[in-house]
């Protein structure tokens, strides 16, 4: 199979654990774009976040962020984009702020939460310790619904951190039952990111691949998450880390070193040294572009 496309998630994949790309990573990026390979980032992160590591990896693509809701390759001119509207985040976070939980919204020009101290120190310092305001600006409120409404803010997501799994199910199926239009999504422990309906890596990439003309089966996809776990079953080659869950590596066509091992690049140069470059296979075979 001749393989267009590599998307390649951020956490846990791409960096790191201290959250860093190492010489191997950005020179196996280069290798890669050299060869005619469309290669674009996949993450939850926020897209200044994303752009951010895309700059270094001197990435020009349209990067999938806000785990879906935003696919741009700058800030104003997205070719995709799904929000949750202002009315609605209101209620569902009227709701939730009764609860014992951090919330962050998520917009692509900033980000705004409340500080509620949480029975869980490890819980609070995951949400106030996050890498997005190294790149994103995060303002912290007192009423984080008040601020929705007098700022008619429509963000992209809506993230909770729960003290408690148990508080957590509760408000996943209240929001599920009640709020038609959005979906939560729960790949983590005492974590939900509530988006709009529709809104997934997977369907992400999708669009992203009718943007460009390349389907499925011309893709490559490296992660390590749950979130991942549709792409890399549906791509033409899965690729799961060495740090993934067992469930991920099951599913993958290929299972390369963890993220502090280079990972990445050692999948990249193993696999697509053996792929001609994309003009030459185009001169040569006739290959549709």
């Amino acid at each position: 199979m001749i393989y267009k496309l590599l998307a390649i998630n951020i956490d846990g994949t791409l960096l790191q654990s201290n959250g860093k790309l190492t010489k191997e990573t950005r020179e196996a990026i280069e290798y890669v774009q050299e060869k005619g390979i469309y290669v674009t980032l996949f993450t939850s992160r926020n897209f200044q976040s994303a752009k951010k590591i895309a700059k270094v990896l001197k990435i020009p693509s349209l990067l999938i962020s806000h785990s879906g809701a935003f696919i741009s390759s700058t800030i104003d001119t997205p070719i995709f984009e799904n929000r949750i509207e202002e009315e609605i985040a209101y209620e569902i976070i009227k709701k939730i702020e009764r609860y014992d939980c951090n919330l962050r919204i998520s917009h692509e020009h900033f980000s705004i939460g409340n500080r509620k101290k949480m029975q869980s120190n490890l819980v609070a310092k995951a949400v106030l310790s996050n890498a997005d305001p190294v790149f994103y600006p995060i303002q912290f409120v007192e009423s984080l619904s008040h601020s929705v409404l007098e700022n008619s803010i429509s963000p992209l997501k809506i993230e909770c951190f729960f003290s408690d799994e148990v508080e957590k199910n509760k408000v996943r199926i209240y929001i599920e039952e009640r709020f038609k239009t959005v979906e939560c999504l729960c790949h983590e422990e005492k974590r939900i990111e509530i988006v709009s309906k529709g809104v997934s890596k997977f369907n992400g990439l999708k669009r992203l691949g009718d943007e460009l003309d390349i389907n499925f089966d011309e893709m490559v996809v490296i992660g390590d998450s749950f979130s991942d776990l549709p792409l890399i079953e549906r791509v033409g080659l899965g690729v799961a880390m060495g740090n993934a869950p067992i469930e991920i590596k099951k599913a993958a066509d290929w299972i390369t070193r963890s993220n502090n091992q280079n990972g990445v690049a050692y999948m990249v140069v193993e696999h697509f040294r053996k792929q001609f470059p994309l003009p030459f296979l185009r001169h040569h075979l006739n290959l549709e572009k």
